[in-house]
């Protein structure tokens, strides 16, 4: 089943429900921009319809828009070079980056959508809050900033925007719209239970729209006992959601609980596939990377359209799907731990994918996306061990290194002996290619010393019979001399040849050292 909140999404700000004076305000900003060319915040709380308002004023003006979203990576370059894309776009379309544009000009701007501007912070966004601000004052598009929370954003960044308060949604506005959904959907209900739905949600109009299809699933008419088994545990956290999939949920529970949690749909497939194996078997997980790739896939179509509907089936792969995969529930507990890929998480993590990359000649960003989730699954808790040990030897890791990639605690005996175990692996593998330069006093070697010291001791006893010899053939009392002169300038002649290839494997050495 489709996402109600997409599939009704408003597509004119007369569509939007409650809000009345932000919607207005909103509009008159756009209206006016050639005239003050600011940036605005829409902020307050979560599903009141800011994101909505900023869509349906874009397809009001005739605006075309270009979206960072939270689940993109928000570092200071990235964010020059999507203000540089958003001005060359306008530029192409006939928009004026530095004056004021009339006419046909104002319909082929682009409005700048930026989510979650309030949580714009650690390594992965670095420098991305002051970037942003930058943007905001220098850009030549107009630009929209959506924030929960207005005072988590930076004293300097608000004071260059205008502000549009948008108010949690009152109950006598939700329930038309619940109403509303219900014909639409040609669903029966009971007004008590459309009452319930918008005084359980307490404001929050996309919370109740995501209660409604959940009643409404697999029923002809809504009763307000269905709405109260059904009620949405609005402070469902991401670990209830993972016992739900991987443990005890159907397909179609599990796409629910889905719905209740407050991540994005790649959020969601990063938790599922860094836990999985901790829970499931060998065949349950083969089935489940089956669905979780088809996620990926849905995601990356949403990274390249910006086109936000497709996030739908990219849940319903990860959650249902992955559940799905499951042969029947599973009991106990499980220590569910931080998606370990998530980018910038850590420096280790900066530590892995740089030494992959340099040592497989490939870029970090490849080495993050597709090396190090394929090392994590296959050395999983350091199983196999051999393969593990091949791994950290390959890519010089030490013992953080392998933990990170493994999931296993860093101080423990079997992380230390897999480190200690591939430093000997890298040093034999540096014997067997140096040829010979890191032989020390081997066998061969002290017999060679032994042989070249008795020779020495020959050459001694040899010296003394030469010269015996050399005064014989003065005196003429030596008639073999040249016979004798012919055998010892033969044996002289392999000696030499011996002790130069002694000299030349010395100087090797010397060498080398």
């Amino acid at each position: 089943m489709a996402d109600w909140t997409e599939r009704y999404r408003p597509t004119t700000l007369s569509e939007l429900r409650g809000n009345n004076k932000a919607r207005d305000a909103f509009r008159d900003w756009a209206r006016s921009w050639d005239d003050h060319r600011e940036a605005v915040i829409l902020h307050g709380s979560p599903g009141v319809g800011k994101t909505s308002a900023a869509h349906a004023l874009a397809a009001d003006m005739g605006w075309e828009t270009v979206e960072l979203n939270a689940s993109d990576q928000r570092t200071a370059d990235v964010i020059e070079q999507f203000a540089g894309r958003a001005a060359m776009n306008a530029t192409l379309s006939g928009s004026a980056a530095g004056g004021g544009a009339t006419g046909d000009n104002t319909a082929s701007r682009q409005l700048v959508i930026l989510d979650e501007a309030d949580n714009i912070h650690g390594n992965y966004d670095r420098g991305g809050a002051a970037a942003i601000t930058k943007l905001v004052k220098n850009s030549g598009q107009p630009i929209v900033l959506i924030a929960n929370e207005f005072y988590d954003m930076s004293r300097g960044l608000r004071g260059a925007c205008e502000d549009i308060e948008f108010r949690d949604v009152s109950t006598r506005s939700i329930v038309p719209v619940l109403r509303d959904l219900c014909r639409r959907e040609g669903v029966e209900y009971e007004q008590a239970a459309l009452d319930a739905i918008a005084e359980t949600n307490n404001g929050d109009l996309r919370g109740a729209v995501k209660d409604l299809q959940a009643a409404a699933e697999g029923r002809e008419t809504i009763t307000e006992r269905d709405v109260v088994t059904g009620d949405r545990d609005r402070s469902m956290g991401i670990f209830p959601f993972l016992d739900a999939v991987l443990k005890e949920e159907s397909a179609e529970e599990s796409l629910q609980a889905a719905y209740r949690v407050d991540e994005t749909p790649d959020d969601l497939t990063k938790w599922l596939e860094d836990n999985m194996l901790d829970v499931y078997e060998p065949r349950e997980a083969a089935r489940a990377y089956d669905f979780l790739a088809n996620a990926d896939v849905w995601l990356g179509r949403v990274r390249a359209s910006q086109n936000y509907r497709y996030w739908r089936y990219a849940t319903d792969n990860a959650a249902a799907g992955t559940a799905a995969a499951r042969d029947g529930t599973k009991g106990g507990w499980t220590r569910y731990g931080r998606p370990q890929f998530w980018p910038g998480s850590n420096s280790t993590a900066d530590e892995v994918c740089q030494r992959i990359a340099d040592r497989s000649g490939m870029s970090i960003e490849i080495a993050r996306r597709a090396v190090l989730p394929s090392l994590s699954a296959m050395t999983h808790h350091c199983k196999p061990r051999e393969l593990t040990v091949i791994m950290a030897a390959a890519y010089e890791f030490d013992a953080s290194h392998v933990a990170f990639v493994t999931g296993s605690g860093e101080s423990t005996k079997k992380v230390q002996s897999i480190v200690a175990d591939a430093a000997d692996r890298r040093e034999q593998a540096m014997e067997a290619h140096s040829g010979g330069a890191f032989v020390g006093n081997s066998p061969d070697t002290d017999e060679r010393d032994d042989a070249v010291g008795e020779r020495g001791d020959d050459d001694s006893d040899t010296a003394a019979g030469n010269t015996a010899r050399d005064e014989r053939v003065a005196s003429g009392d030596d008639p073999a001399a040249s016979g004798e002169s012919a055998g010892t300038t033969t044996a002289d002649s392999n000696a030499r040849e011996t002790e130069s290839e002694d000299d030349e494997n010395q100087a090797g050495l010397s060498d080398f050292f």
